[in-house]
Formats: C-alpha cells, structure tokens, sequence
C-alpha cells in the first residue's frame, strides 16, 4: 500500500496506459512512444500521485509536474527526458498531507477551497468516478445546479464548482483535461479535487441563470454516448462539423470590450497587487459583455464552431496581443489561455449539450477576465501578420543544403523543430504552449485571409491560419532555442558565464547556487541579461537586445515561474 492509502493495484486503475483521443478534434499523438517511455511516465504519475500535494507552496502555486510529462509523452519524448524533469520539477514539490476528515456528499461544500482537504476530495472523486463513470461524475459535480447555485445560500457559500473548474489559471480545467483526453482516471480526480480546493477570488463569477434546469435528459444522453468515452469504454469519434452561420462572434465581443470605456486603463503589473478588488469591480461587466455571445444548438455544427471562436481567441490575445513596440512579450498569464483551449474538444466528447454549452460560455467569460486584468494589451491584427515571420529565426538543421531546400524556405516542416526544441526545454510551459499551437495548425492552419470578415474586430479579416505558428515561433524566439547541435559546452553543473552580460555583481550574488547552464541559440540581434526577480522566484534571466549570445541559465528549483515574472 502506498503512503497515502492507495494500493498498487488502485493505482494501475488510476494511471493505465493512455488512451485515444475522445474526439477527432483532440490532439493526435506523434511517434516516438515505446515501452520505456510509457513504463517512465506512469511510473511519474504514480509516484507524484502518493507523494505530492496539489500545491506546491502555501500560496497555492499548482503542483503541475504531470502536465510537462504527459505533453512530452504525447510528443513523443523519451523516457529519460520524461523521469529527468519529473526529478528536477519534484524538488520544490510539498508532501502530501492527510486529510482532517473524510470528504462525503453531506460535508462536501463545507471544505470548497480549503487545501488540506485534498487527499480528501482526491479519495472522495476517486470513488465517485469509479461507480458513476467519468461522465455522469462531471456532469453531477461541475455543471448541475446543485453544485453551483443552491437555494437558500448565502451567496459568499454558494459551491460555484463550474467558477472552481476555471479559476487558479485555468489549472484544475486543465489537469482534468489531461485526464480526459488521455484516458486517465487518476488526473481526472486530481483534478476536480484541485477544482475544489482552489480558492475563488470573486462570489458570483458566472450567472445563476446558466444552471437552471434543462429540458434536456442529461441521463438519456449520457447512457447514448458511453460509448464514445475513453474513461468509461473504448473510444468512437464522430466527423466534426464546422461551418460559419450569423450570430454574435468572439471576436465581436472583443472589438465591443476595446470600445467600452467603463473599463479603466491599468498597468498590468497592477493587477497584481489588487487582483481581487480588480475582479470583483470588472467582473460584472464583463459578463455582460459575455452573455451577448450567441451559442444555438439548433445550428448544425454549432459547438464545434463556438469552440473554434474561443481557440481563435486565446491564441489571438496571447499572439497579437503579446507584440509590442519593444518586440513580442510573452504573457505567462494570457499563456495559460491558450494552453487550456487544448482541452476544449476532449472536455466536450464527455459533456451533455446542456454542459457543452456552460463550459463554453465560462471559458468565454474566464479568457475574457483575464485578457482585461492584464490591461486589454492592444491587437494590431495588420502588424502582426506583415511583420511577424513563418520561418523560425535560427538555423534549425545542420550547414549542408540538400536540393529540397532553397534560400526561401530553408525548413521543410517549421514545426518540427519547434517541438524539438519544446521537448527537452527547461521551461516547463514550453512544451505544453508548443504542442497547442501544432495541434491548432492542423485543425486550423489552412483557414484562409478573410475567414473571419465581418466580424467586428478590426482587420480580423486579415487573420489566416498561420496565426498558431506565428505564435509558436514568436514564443521560441521569447524563451530561446534550445540547441538542436549540442556540443561539450552545454550541461555543465555549477558554472556562470559572466562574459555574456555586464552584470558581474547580480552573477555574483548566485554565484554559489546551483545553477544548470544549458545552450541555447537565440536570435542573433539577443543577448541575454541577468535580472533580479522577486523574492520568492531568486535571480531571472530575459532577453535584451544588441549583443548576440548563446548561452541561458536556468534556476532548477522552480518548477514555474512566479505570477510577478515573465517567462
């Protein structure tokens, strides 16, 4: 039995071996899995199961060391890569701790958001999805009215559980994500026990009026579809279909958000010393704002349409919103939209129409908050698509030319290196922000200029599908290459380049830290600059400009960065 009561037999039900995908809108999975890299990975998920707590540190900072290594997993990492980060992330990780008491369904509200009753909810959800099936346990404790808005209740004590499901970053949608579109049972409950304790900042954030009971047999359907759940029976998938009709687009929710100006212009960094009065002020209106977005299910296509509005969105927000005078700016936070959208496909395969059509609505209002939090970064769509490139900015095969490559496109498939690159990068959202973006360029990648004319954003019309790896490139450029040609330079322990950077006293001052240096190859008009960060996070390293350099140093005690940093 292991140490929190969980036997091995147990915990080869929780973590078998992935699954298909639920849905042929899922990602697909690239080649390179074998049994070593299988027998590594649910190895990590077991292990990190009965040792770790959920949070990492007493400010709730998400334990996601089974989110690098699944995405790895899927891209086909290898097995060493996949037990060498699960080694490093763990370092920073807190133990798992007992729970006071039981969680059962008469005391299951009383302990929402509270982190010491996590093992608890993990035991209470493992059990639930057990006897009733993935599906029916999600549509019963994240989308019925009951755990939501009860009668009665106080509204500070209301269960919210869907407002769980999406606050923390998106976190717990995303580790119940991994749970549904790989099959795994045991991310499924880590997750919705994450959903429950993670604290909310803001009563109310979604509309009472959104879980009034449906006329729709959530049972019946159900019952019709177990079938096509990986969790619950072997997979089917049905043929996506995606057409454009009338309506209210994301994109006019936007363009209508830019134009409000009851919204007060804000320095990001504000949001992080007033986060929750910020929230509570924006809130209502933008939910307002969100309840004009039209969703009709008597519209063939209709969910997978909506779906595509929100994926279009993330990456927009993050993408165009992250290019600035000074260059692209990757936002960790908008980050964590996109990496979400991931989910949406897998998450819906479980859902009734009725649920399908709340997760939507509050992943719309979710990417909506924090797009204003962060100060509604502005989306010139023109520059971003004259001035961004499709070609990765560093040499990504070795010197000698071959007659398939000519000056004008120098890498048969950019992609490709990109995903190398993510896969054994220390920036442990690299590959989880990278793999988004592959997956949406082979759903979306051949949407064509003018797709999105006559919505009200300006100039949406000149969005194509190159958008996902405009992004993708302009994040490895952000966080650096890492080198496809190492060499006997790259991987030493302890060591500083000082000659890379004017800054001898911040080096220094980390001079007798253990520190990982790693090669990387960066784009030749970067240098790199050592900064300080904040007092939990220690020393950072950013790009700058001017100086071309090679060389990035990572601190290995942090397994994420810190809300007060960039990447």
């Amino acid at each position: 039995m292991s140490s929190n009561g969980t036997t091995h037999q147990k915990l080869d039900e929780l973590f078998p071996p992935p699954s298909h995908p639920p849905s042929q809108l899922s990602p697909q999975r690239l080649p390179g899995a074998n049994l070593e890299s299988l027998a590594a990975l649910q190895d990590v998920l077991k292990d990190n199961h009965q040792r770790h707590h959920i949070f990492f540190n007493d400010e709730a900072f998400h334990n996601h060391i089974t989110h690098r290594v699944i995405a790895i997993y899927a891209l086909g990492g290898s097995a060493a890569i996949i037990r060498d980060y699960y080694q490093r992330d763990s370092r920073i990780q807190r133990p798992a701790i007992q729970s006071p008491e039981p969680i059962t369904e008469e005391n299951f509200v009383d302990h929402l958001g509270d982190d010491k009753f996590y093992q608890g909810y993990v035991s209470f959800f493992s059990k639930q999805v057990a006897e009733k099936g993935a599906a029916s346990t999600l549509e019963e404790f994240v989308f019925s009215e009951k755990y939501n808005y009860q009668k009665g209740k106080d509204a500070n004590a209301q269960p919210e559980m869907l407002s769980h499901l999406l606050q923390g970053l998106v976190h717990p949608m995303i580790h119940v994500g991994y749970g549904v579109e790989f099959g795994l049972k045991g991310m499924l409950v880590e997750g919705l026990a994450l959903a429950t304790v993670q604290a909310l900042r803001v009563s109310g954030f979604l509309s009472a009026a959104l879980f009034a009971p449906s006329s729709t047999n959530v049972v019946e359907h159900i019952a019709n579809r177990l079938s096509s759940f990986a969790l619950d029976a072997p997979a089917t998938a049905e043929s996506p279909i995606v057409s454009k009709t009338g309506g209210v687009h994301a994109f006019d929710i936007v363009a209508r958000i830019l134009k409000d100006q009851t919204f007060k212009r804000r320095d990001p960094a504000d949001f992080l010393k007033h986060f929750t009065e910020i929230l509570a002020e924006c809130s209502p209106t933008i939910r307002e704002h969100a309840e004009q977005w039209t969703v009709d299910l008597n519209q063939p296509g209709e969910v997978e349409r909506k779906m595509e509005e929100l994926v279009w969105l993330s990456s927009l927000l993050y993408g165009v919103g992250g290019l600035t005078p000074n260059g692209f700016q990757a936002d960790f936070f908008l980050m964590h939209m996109v990496t979400s959208s991931l989910f949406l496909p897998s998450l819906i395969a479980y859902l009734s129409p009725r649920s399908q059509v709340l997760l939507l609505r509050g992943y719309l209002s979710m990417v909506l908050t924090w797009w204003v939090m962060r100060g509604r970064p502005t989306l010139n769509i023109k520059s971003f698509m004259t001035t961004t490139s499709v070609e990765p900015s560093v040499p990504t095969t070795p010197a000698s030319k071959t007659s398939l490559t000519t000056e004008m496109t120098p890498t048969p498939n950019p992609f490709l290196p990109i995903l190398q690159s993510a896969i054994t990068h220390p920036n442990d959202h690299l590959v989880k922000i990278q793999r988004t973006f592959a997956h949406f360029d082979t759903l979306y990648g051949t949407r064509p200029a003018g797709y999105f004319k006559g919505t009200e954003l300006a100039d949406a019309e000149l969005l194509d599908g190159s958008l996902f790896l405009r992004a993708s490139l302009l994040t490895a450029d952000y966080v650096g290459w890492f080198s496809q040609f190492p060499n006997e330079e790259e991987d030493r322990e302890g060591e500083i380049i000082l000659d890379i950077c004017n800054t001898t006293t911040e080096a220094e001052a980390v001079k007798n830290k253990t520190w990982k240096t790693r090669k990387y190859h960066l784009p030749s008009d970067q240098e790199i600059r050592l900064e300080k960060g904040c007092t939990k996070g220690g020393p950072r390293l950013r790009s700058a400009h001017k100086l071309p350099c090679f060389l990035i140093i990572q601190d290995p005690r942090l397994g994420m960065p810190s809300p007060e940093l960039d990447w």
